[in-house]
C-alpha cells in the first residue's frame, strides 16, 4: 500500500478539505482527490462522506485515521532519524510565535540562525492566535503564558516580566506617577485581552498584592502598537521586558513604579517552547531550540 496516499488521506482528514490538504502539501487538489480515491479502491472502503457543503469521515474512515496515523508518523520519524544521523540539520521549519515576539525577538536573530544552519529554511508564522500545531504542521511554537496545557511537549525558554513604562516627554508633563494608585490620574494605554484592559496587579517587596483599576481611551493590539504609542508619549503601558528593555536602555522609555512587580494576569509568566508530542524530534527543530536557548538564556 502506498504510504504517500495514506499520508494524503491523513492530511485531508485533519484539515477537513481536499483543497486545504493540497495547499499544505504543495499539490494540485485533483492529485490529492485521486490519491484518496485510489486508497478507497484498494481498501474497498468509503473513507469520506462528500457533499457540496462539507466533508466528513465515515465510520470506516474514523477507524482508519485512528490506526493509520501513528504508523505513518512512526515511519516518517524513522526516515527522518536516518537522514539526521548522517547529515547536518536541513529541511523546512514552520515556526509559530506572537506577532510582537516574532518581529522583536525572532526576526532579528534569523541572520545568525541562517549562517549557522544554511540548509534549514524557516517559515515564520506570526499571529496572536494559538494555532493548532498538528493541523497547521507547525514544527515549533513559542507561547507566552503562565503555563501551556494540552497534548504537547512544553519547556520553558525564558522567564518574562512586565514593566510599566512611559516616555520621558510624557512623564515631564503628566501627573505624579510614584505609586500604583497614581495610575487613576492617567489615561493608560490598554491591551484588548481579558484582564489587561481594566486593571493591573502590583506586588510590593513584602509580597503584598494590590489590584489597581486603570482606564484610558486607547486600546491597542498587537503589543508592538502599544510600544509605539508609549514611545510617542500617549501614556503609560504595561509591556513585557523582552519588548521594552532596548528602549529603556536607549532612554526612549522610562521604567515606572520600580518598587513594585507589575502584571496583568500572573506574576510568574514565561516564553515556552512548544512542539507536537512525538517520539522523535527532527534535527531542524532541535537546531532552532538550541539556538534560541543560547541566544535568549546566555
Amino acid at each position: 500500500m502506498n504510504t504517500q496516499d495514506i499520508a494524503l488521506f491523513l492530511e485531508v482528514a485533519r484539515s477537513g478539505s481536499f483543497a486545504e490538504a493540497a495547499r499544505r502539501r504543495g499539490l494540485d487538489p485533483s492529485a490529492v482527490s485521486r490519491a484518496v480515491a485510489g486508497l478507497e479502491t484498494r481498501l474497498g472502503l468509503r473513507l469520506f462522506e462528500r457533499t457540496t457543503r462539507r466533508l466528513s469521515l465515515t465510520e470506516a474512515g474514523e477507524t482508519c485515521l485512528a490506526r493509520m496515523a501513528p504508523l505513518v508518523e512512526e515511519l516518517e520519524a524513522v526516515a527522518a532519524a536516518a537522514r539526521d544521523s548522517t547529515t547536518r540539520p536541513s529541511g523546512h521549519l514552520r515556526l509559530s510565535a506572537s506577532v510582537s515576539f516574532g518581529q522583536r525577538v525572532i526576526v532579528p536573530r534569523l541572520a545568525a540562525f541562517r549562517a549557522a544552519f544554511p540548509s534549514v529554511t524557516v517559515e515564520g508564522l506570526f499571529s496572536d492566535a494559538n494555532v493548532d500545531l498538528v493541523a497547521e504542521r507547525i514544527d515549533l511554537a513559542i507561547r507566552l503564558a503562565p503555563a501551556v496545557s494540552g497534548d504537547l511537549i512544553v519547556s520553558r525558554l525564558m522567564t518574562t516580566r512586565y514593566k510599566v513604562v512611559a516616555s520621558p516627554a510624557y512623564l515631564a508633563g503628566a501627573p505624579r506617577l510614584a505609586a500604583p494608585a497614581d495610575l487613576a490620574g492617567h489615561r493608560v494605554l490598554r491591551f484588548p485581552f481579558a484582564g489587561y484592559r481594566d486593571r493591573w496587579l502590583f506586588r510590593d517587596r513584602a509580597g503584598a498584592i494590590a489590584e489597581q483599576p486603570v482606564g484610558g481611551d486607547l486600546v491597542l493590539a498587537p503589543a508592538l502598537a502599544l510600544l509605539e504609542a508609549a514611545r510617542g508619549g500617549l501614556g503609560p503601558a504595561l509591556l513585557p521586558d523582552w519588548l521594552v528593555d532596548d528602549d529603556l536602555a536607549g532612554g526612549r522609555l522610562v521604567h515606572c513604579l520600580t518598587e513594585w512587580q507589575a502584571t496583568a494576569t500572573d506574576f510568574d509568566t514565561a516564553a515556552w517552547l512548544v512542539y507536537p508530542s512525538r517520539a522523535y524530534l527532527p534535527a531542524k527543530t532541535r537546531a532552532m531550540i538550541d539556538f534560541l536557548r543560547a541566544e535568549l538564556q546566555g
